[in-house]
């Protein structure tokens, strides 16, 4: 397979890069990344002589439709992603990830692609207070993060319905593990805790995730690229959930920190309180995951302290 990784130098996407070098050597791999704050070349340190990287805008049709030629499959991970800045500033979230998006399923419909697997997130749905949402499940987001999400999701199954193109849809829930920006909460309080400095949790800490090891994820997605459905959606989840407060405690006392270091402060704007989807779906495809959390919880922790100067240089 000839494929094309948009995102690949980011968090999921490097991963996912890492992934299908050790399962598919045979697979020609482009990663096309705009390398912004998140989207670093340290990312795939130690790879980069096994793919073909492109610098270049998901949003920019003269970057993606190059890189794009001669390939069979897309998989784009290329998104804003943090609610913070989202909440902050929400223009850039819009376009790149609606308006890229919409950028690559024409480039992927003109050039006729044989599969594009969009990478969405659980938060699309919305909080759930009992129960857990199924793919069918209304759209509900809160931020502009997650209402971006929805769109580029909803013009994905467009262009399935429309033009035929051959999407599929990925809607995992929090991801965790290597190579992760220091902004989402376990790396940010990994850092903070190690600098002895207060980690803050927002409100009453008690709003529920989620956890799924980002490996775990990257081999679901490869087998919905693979093994899924076309026009069908494929939640992925870790049944792993926890509070905010429950994972700030656990990381302190694997790094023999005192729990007076957290910090309660002002909650944030629309801060959904729980995410919880049903993964039987991509069950049937024959996925499960091969991390429990502490162990994932573990090897993470370990990464982090053993990467200081990758660290260094992404919060430089």
């Amino acid at each position: 397979m000839r494929l094309l990784i948009t995102g690949g130098a980011g968090f999921i996407g490097s991963n996912f890069v890492r992934q299908v070098l050790e399962d598919h050597p045979d697979y020609s791999i482009k990663v096309l990344d705009k390398l912004t704050y998140a989207g670093r070349l340290e990312n795939l340190s130690g790879i980069m002589d096994k793919i073909e990287f492109l610098k270049g805008d998901i949003c920019k049709e003269e970057d993606v439709d190059p890189a794009m030629e001669h390939c069979d499959a897309v998989v784009n991970f290329a998104a804003e992603t943090h609610v913070d800045r989202s909440i902050a500033e929400s223009s850039s979230f819009l376009r790149t990830n609606v308006m890229g998006t919409h950028v690559l399923l024409d480039a992927a419909r003109k050039q006729d692609i044989d599969r594009f697997v969009q990478i969405g997130t659980d938060e699309v749905y919305g909080s759930c207070r009992s129960g857990s949402f199924s793919e069918s499940s209304l759209l509900r987001p809160s931020s502009p993060y997650s209402a971006s999400k929805a769109g580029a999701d909803l013009l994905a199954i467009a262009y399935f319905t429309t033009y035929a193109l051959p999407v599929s849809i990925t809607r995992s829930s929090n991801n965790f593990g290597p190579h992760q920006y220091p902004e989402k909460l376990i790396p940010f309080f990994i850092f903070k805790a190690r600098r002895g400095e207060m980690l803050p949790i927002y409100g009453s800490g008690q709003n529920i995730r989620d956890w799924l090891y980002v490996r775990d994820n990257c081999a679901a997605i490869d087998l919905v690229l693979n093994k899924g459905k076309p026009g069908e959606i494929y939640n992925i989840g870790g049944g792993n959930e926890f509070t905010n407060l429950e994972i700030t405690r656990r990381i302190l006392s694997k790094l023999n920190k005192p729990l007076d270091m957290i910090e309660h402060v002002k909650d944030r704007p629309g801060h959904d309180f729980r995410y919880s989807i049903d993964a039987a779906k991509v069950h049937e495809l024959g996925w499960k995951p091969k991390k429990t959390f502490d162990g994932a919880m573990d090897e993470t922790i370990e990464w982090y302290l053993k990467n200081d100067e990758w660290v260094k240089k992404v919060t430089t």
